[in-house]
Order: C-alpha cells, then sequence, then structure tokens
C-alpha cells in the first residue's frame, strides 16, 4: 500500500524503507537549513550528494552531521557555487560535466528572500538572478549528465502568488521596486523552468518538478525583522480567514525539507512531472488570491514557461 504523507511529515519519514544506494544528486545551497537537512537525509538513505554551496567554509561547517550520516553507505562531497555570478556558475558546472559522473536527481534548493534592491555580477536583479538565472544556467549546463529516469525538482514557495514573472522589465529598470514582487516573481519563474524543462526532456525520461517547502524559520528570511515576520504572518493569517482557512504555521527544517525529498525520490515520475507539489502531494490549481494552498494558474501556464526559457535565454547570452 502505498503511504500517504502530508505537511507534517519529515525527511526521513518520507525516506523510511527508501534505499539510494548508488544514486547520485546535485543539491545547491548546502550552508544551511533546507540544503543541509536534504543532503543529510539522502546521504543517511545511502546517495551520493555533491552540495553545492557559495561560502565552502561555512558550508563545511553546517554539513559535519552530513558527514556523519554517510557512515550508511552514502557520501557528500563541497564544490563551490555563487548563484548570483553566472561565471561562477559556468565555472561549477562545467567542472562537473568534464568530471563525468552522472545525476540521478538535482535539487534546486539554494535562494534568496526580500532581499533589498540589488543586483547580481551580471546586472540582474538580486531575486531573479540569484533564485531563477543561476540555476537556469547551471542545470541546463549540466543536462547532459542526467541520465534516463533522472528528475530535477525546483524550490518554489507560496510566495510565487505574490507576482507573475515581468518578462517585459525582470531587472525592475521601469517599475518600482518591492522586495515581494520581486521574491515572487523569482519563485514563479522557479516553477515555469521546472515545467518547459520536463516538456524538453520527458522525452528522454527526465522529468521535472517544483516544490513549495513551506513556511520554515531559516537564514532565507535573514533580511526580515521580527516586526516585518510578524506583519507578514498576520497579513497571510487575515486573507485566510476571510477565505475559512486555518492560520499559517512554521515547519520544522525536516518537515520543510520532506516535499523536496517525497518529489525527488519517492512519488512516481509521471504523478509530479510537469507539476507543481506542496505537504509532499501535488497541488491543486487554485485562482482564488486568498487562497494559501495550491498554485496559482499563471505559474503553471505553459506558454508562459516556454516565453520565459526564451527570455531567460536571452538574459544570459546562451541556448539550450
Amino acid at each position: 500500500m502505498t503511504k500517504t504523507f502530508g505537511a507534517t511529515s519529515t525527511t526521513d519519514e518520507v525516506l523510511e524503507g527508501v534505499n539510494l544506494k548508488g544514486k547520485r544528486v546535485l543539491v545547491t545551497g548546502v550552508s544551511a537549513g533546507l540544503g543541509v537537512e536534504t543532503a543529510r537525509a539522502l546521504v543517511a538513505h545511502g546517495a551520493e550528494v555533491v552540495g553545492a554551496a557559495r561560502d565552502l567554509t561555512k558550508a563545511k561547517a553546517a554539513t559535519a552531521g552530513v558527514r556523519v550520516a554517510s557512515k550508511n553507505g552514502g557520501g557528500f562531497e563541497l564544490v563551490k557555487l555563487d548563484l548570483a555570478s553566472l561565471d561562477s556558475v559556468r565555472i561549477c558546472a562545467d567542472a562537473l560535466v568534464d568530471d563525468g559522473k552522472p545525476f540521478d536527481l538535482v535539487i534546486c534548493n539554494a535562494g534568496v528572500m526580500a532581499t533589498p534592491f540589488g543586483k547580481t555580477a551580471d546586472g540582474f536583479e538580486t531575486q531573479f538572478g540569484t533564485n531563477h538565472l543561476g540555476h537556469f544556467v547551471l542545470v541546463n549546463r549540466v543536462a547532459s549528465l542526467m541520465k534516463p529516469g533522472a528528475r530535477l525538482v525546483n524550490l518554489s514557495s507560496a510566495g510565487h502568488r505574490y507576482s507573475d514573472v515581468d518578462l517585459d522589465d525582470p531587472n525592475f529598470e521601469r517599475t518600482p521596486y518591492d522586495p515581494w514582487a520581486a521574491y515572487g516573481r523569482s519563485k514563479t519563474a522557479n516553477v515555469l523552468f521546472a515545467i518547459e524543462f520536463d516538456r524538453r526532456h520527458r522525452g528522454e525520461s527526465i522529468r521535472a518538478t517544483a516544490v513549495h517547502p513551506g513556511g520554515i524559520q531559516t537564514e532565507l528570511s535573514r533580511h526580515l525583522t521580527p516586526e516585518a515576520t510578524k506583519a507578514l504572518i498576520d497579513r497571510i493569517n487575515a486573507a485566510t480567514r476571510a477565505a475559512g482557512e486555518p492560520d499559517f504555521k512554521f515547519k520544522s527544517i525536516p518537515q520543510g525539507a520532506a516535499t523536496s525529498v517525497w518529489a525527488g525520490a519517492v512519488a512516481a515520475a509521471d504523478d509530479v512531472g510537469g507539476r507543481y507539489c506542496e505537504d509532499c502531494h501535488v497541488a491543486e490549481i487554485e485562482p482564488n488570491p486568498a487562497k494559501r494552498a495550491g498554485v496559482k494558474p499563471y505559474a503553471v501556464n505553459p506558454e508562459a514557461a516556454k516565453a520565459l526559457w526564451a527570455k531567460s535565454e536571452d538574459m544570459v547570452g546562451e541556448r539550450f
């Protein structure tokens, strides 16, 4: 009988009885929070994990527990990756390709949230450039290493409902900057990228999905003061109460990482391919902006996904 998981399921519960021996996984953002827990859970079940991080000193300290978990047969190594620099992304990707070892799973976990206005090394708005374009180049450059049966998992967020992508002004050159609108654009882009990657590669039995991990107190919220966090939760609860939904609850880090490992290693590929998942299940399309659960229609629009891909290629100067 297939086990049913939900919002409170943890990584260890989701992976109970799952043997990942011989599987190789790339996880970005392994210097804190969800990335560390995702790597730990996968390694503990036998996977060989390549963890990518901008600050290798910080990542080495943060992943000490991952190395302890590897005594169960898995393995772990670190590679340097700064998603806010396409030079760094290309160097990382090229080194992985030169190494020639295939991947069974790629989890694009790294990201930033609600940052002050800024630009990446290549002049892109920080959140769109880091969360989407950096991963867009990385994944497409290592796609040749993804063997049949492999999966891509993009970490999106319920924050995608703050805004659709703006392909006419992705860098806020004409639009007044709002940190949450920028975050929403980048998280919508994470979903659309997964949908178009899935369409392009499912003929090779390579599938892609996007996941919302839930609200978790991690370093992702480093740019928010306690007052700003409280105000955000109050706004969310006011909307969801009006819609007759329960109040927002934070997840633990193992609960937050559970949907990533579920979508990447447990769920049936055909169930999650080209879809958006949350709380360890495939989410429904939900047009009501007051509803906290579900995915907004614009984030799963296949034509928008194709348009984003083309725009992303133009912005990074590469064709995939």
